[in-house]
């Protein structure tokens, strides 16, 4: 069968499908992605082939509407970031659909597989009359985002005869249950697996050392023009751990953040490889960077960026695997706090060994290829 996976324009939501993208491949099917032009180089990283279906990148869309009208994410409010978050991913959404339905006059597929907020993949699929699958690529449910995103959609719901963005034909989920909220919708489970890009291994990256390892990260989309500040008061707050510290950032931050990392390890890191070597990590609610910690049992600090994200810290805290930290009560002293807390209290590396079970027990993306090739009929 051809199965096309629609992805948003960030290196993340991109990760978070290439388990089963490549599960499906190594079955023997036919597979594309597609995703905005910049983020080619990243698909290419991970071994697949991809199709740009918009030139402009996904940043682009968050800071103009359709009619060029400059936009603002909000500084506050978690409902009022979501919806915007929702307008945000519609428009993008909206932008790549042209490119996706060129894309399948010549190349149509049997299925469609878009991540959890990739609009388009919904829409691509409703309008050419293909099943089509949902895939989760963190904890969140994003209710709220929905929301926006149909009311930005709009225009083309309309045209398709429907009022909200139509539903999966299968969700596929890959928090562990014990995770999700109350109440959430029935899904089926697939087991978390890497799909980032790779480096060198070196053997530090494979080893302990006599001090705690921990890794500070504000995930791959991190810039020096947005993220030094943010990394600042975590940096400084492990550094008085007596820890062993790697800095994992894209290489265009590192430099910036290399001042003030001291001897610190700073780069591009690959957090599959050196998870199962560390203590704790210290992040900003990613979904790459969460999984990556749950799945080898480390314990995490989360300190999400802004409102709209700091539920996914406060489940995983109210699951005692981490600690949530609200941006606003972020200090050096704060972060120091919690770290200690983290490493010294075995209850949060035994929840976190716990969580880890629950992901290893979970269906593989090489027994989800089977329920998408039932799926495609």
């Amino acid at each position: 069968m051809r199965v096309l996976f629609v992805s948003r324009g960030s290196a993340a939501p991109v990760f978070g499908l290439v388990p089963l993208a490549t599960a499906a491949r190594n079955a023997g099917h036919e597979v594309l992605v597609t995703s905005t032009e910049d983020m080619v180089p990243v698909v290419t990283s991970v071994g697949l082939p991809v199709v740009p279906v918009s030139e402009r990148s996904e940043e682009d869309y968050g800071v103009r509407g359709r009619d060029g009208t400059p936009l603002a994410f909000p500084e506050r409010g978690a409902r009022e970031q979501r919806l915007f978050a929702g307008g945000w991913y519609g428009r993008l959404a909206a932008g790549c659909l042209d490119g996706l339905r060129d894309l399948t006059c010549y190349w149509r597929p049997d299925l469609i597989v878009g991540g959890r907020l990739d609009y388009a993949a919904a829409l691509l699929a409703s309008s050419i009359g293909v099943p089509f699958a949902r895939q989760a690529v963190d904890i969140g449910e994003w209710s709220e985002v929905d929301e926006g995103a149909a009311a930005e959609l709009a225009p083309e719901l309309a045209r398709l005869g429907v009022d909200a963005v139509p539903g999966p034909d299968l969700a596929i989920e890959i928090c562990p249950p014990s995770l999700r909220p109350a109440g959430a919708p029935e899904t089926e489970y697939m087991r978390w697996r890497p799909g980032n890009t790779q480096r060198r291994v070196e053997p530090w990256m494979l080893t302990r050392g006599s001090r705690p390892r921990v890794v500070v990260t504000a995930g791959s989309r991190a810039t020096p023009e947005q993220h030094v500040d943010y990394l600042r008061p975590l940096i400084e707050a492990v550094h008085g751990l007596g820890a062993e510290v790697l800095v994992a950032v894209p290489g265009a931050l590192a430099e910036a953040v290399a001042p003030i990392a001291g001897r610190s390890r700073v780069g591009w890191i690959p957090l599959d490889v050196v998870a199962p070597t560390c203590d704790l990590f210290v992040h900003h609610a990613g979904g790459t960077t969460s999984f990556a910690a749950m799945d080898s049992g480390v314990p995490q600090l989360v300190v999400p960026e802004e409102d709209a994200t700091f539920d996914l810290g406060r489940r995983m805290d109210a699951a005692g695997v981490a600690i949530a930290l609200h941006p606003d009560d972020l200090t050096a002293r704060s972060a120091s706090d919690a770290c200690r807390r983290l490493l010294q209290e075995p209850s949060y590396r035994v929840r976190a060994a716990e969580a880890a079970a629950e992901i290893r027990s979970m269906t593989p993306p090489s027994e989800t290829v089977r329920r998408l090739e039932k799926l495609a009929g």
